[in-house]
């Protein structure tokens, strides 16, 4: 089903092409706007690693038409009682729609503060919008426009990714010059968690593990690492600690204070296994390292479905050392498979993990502070210590972690919360100001 319709600045015709999610008969609009879409590369940076150039121009369009669906202007003959808008690829829709008495509601969730769509000024008035969301009451960001802006000021209710996360960006420290904006609103900011997909994410059906297993029968993972060290050329060794990381290979996910404690790791009886790319230096790195120790280490650049599910059932322990994490997922997939997770206290990963100072009756990894080398050396090894000398807290550990159910059946239970309040704030957002 395809329909048109013309949008404001725009020469040409937009298309809305119509789809269903699979299994279900929920409808999908997908904006069909080739002069903007029709490209190579991902839908933010072009094949050069560098964002496209007129990403401020696509993203316009992209929210002008979002706008025209949700004021029914669109030709669909339906019109929503909320719209949800996700970081700032989606940040100038609750602006342009808070121009408008008669709207549906509108939420905003923040997955990442530090992206957050700054295009030069000129920009505002070459796209021709309302002069009215321009100032530092609006979009205007010093002297730069902010499409992030857009949500954070004029959505009737904000929400990211975890509790500690909401908490954290409201900081200097944490807010990316946008503290003060959200400090103002905090009132209408909540944090949801992400949930896991245990559909996709469940050791007990797992279809890409060679073997099943589950809180009541855990023996399977054993197979699963078995299975990943001859996979992979390391020792097949059951009693040695193995070691997991996927992610992407950038500062943020702490990867440098990882390459900080590698060698020291190797030198002790462990294995690794990395998954991910990014930092190319870092990518180098790792591979070199990988290559000293072929049968100890292995490096895997890139993302491939199918190992990251069996790093996550074959590892014994699962590294997260981010320097912040708005939700993260891997460490609730490992807390799922039996892998206890060794994280800093930070976003999402505070509000998942309990470090096992509390006790066996509640722990389910191991949790550090200080975004350090040795914090997490001292960590990675407090978890090496407990599997090695004590199979019975380690196997108590896993159930506990194997026992927490993160799964969206919850977090969508708040979200329904959220929507009914952002019912109930229609219209209000404008009222808040920056501090």
């Amino acid at each position: 089903k395809v329909t048109s319709l013309d949008i404001a600045q725009e020469p040409y015709t937009v298309r809305l092409l119509q789809t269903y999610l699979p299994n279900t008969k929920i409808p999908v609009w997908l904006v069909d706007s080739p002069p903007h879409f029709d490209r190579g590369g991902n839908p933010y940076i072009g094949p050069d690693g560098h964002d496209w150039p007129d990403n401020a121009a696509r993203f316009a369009t992209f929210a002008r038409v979002a706008a025209a669906v949700a004021l029914n202007q669109a030709g669909l003959d339906w019109q929503p009682d909320v719209v949800h808008c996700n970081d700032w690829q989606s940040g100038l829709v609750p602006a342009l729609l808070s121009t408008v008495t008669s709207r549906p509601a509108t939420v905003f969730t923040i997955h990442n503060l530090a992206y957050q769509g700054l295009f030069p000024a000129d920009q505002f008035q070459r796209l021709g919008l309302p002069e009215a969301l321009w100032g530092m009451d609006g979009l205007e960001f010093y002297g730069q426009l902010s499409y992030i802006k857009g949500g954070l000021k004029y959505a009737d209710t904000l929400s990211t990714v975890s509790p500690t996360y909401a908490k954290e960006i409201c900081t200097p420290e944490m807010g990316s010059g946008l503290d003060g904006v959200l400090r103002s609103r905090a009132d209408r900011l909540v944090g949801i968690l992400n949930g896991a997909d245990y559909s996709e994410w469940d050791p007990r059906h797992d279809t890409y593990l060679s073997h099943h297993y589950s809180l009541d029968a855990p023996q399977g993972k054993a197979g699963n690492k078995s299975a990943l060290q001859r996979e992979l050329g390391l020792q097949r060794d059951p009693r040695v600690p193995l070691i997991g990381f996927i992610g992407r290979l950038v500062e943020q996910k702490g990867v440098d204070l990882l390459m900080a404690v590698l060698g020291n790791l190797l030198q002790q009886t462990t294995q690794i296994v990395i998954l991910g790319s990014g930092n190319k230096d870092f990518e180098k790195a790792l591979t070199t390292l990988a290559a000293h120790y072929p049968r100890r280490c292995h490096v895997r650049i890139g993302f491939n479905e199918t190992l990251a599910h069996r790093i996550e059932a074959a590892a014994d322990i699962f590294v997260m050392p981010s320097r912040y994490e708005p939700c993260g997922l891997n460490q609730l997939y490992s807390l799922r498979y039996g892998t206890p997770p060794v994280v800093r206290r930070t976003g999402g990963l505070a509000d998942t993990v309990v470090d096992i100072s509390a006790g066996l009756d509640v722990a389910t990894g191991f949790v550090f502070d200080d975004p350090s080398p040795a914090a997490l050396l001292n960590a990675v090894q407090r978890a090496v210590t407990l599997y090695n000398d004590n199979p019975q807290a380690w196997l108590k550990l896993m159930r506990n972690g194997m026992a927490c159910d993160y799964g969206w059946p919850h977090s969508a239970k708040a979200y329904l919360e959220l929507y009914r309040q952002a019912l109930d704030h229609r219209g209000q957002a404008k009222s808040h100001k920056a501090v």
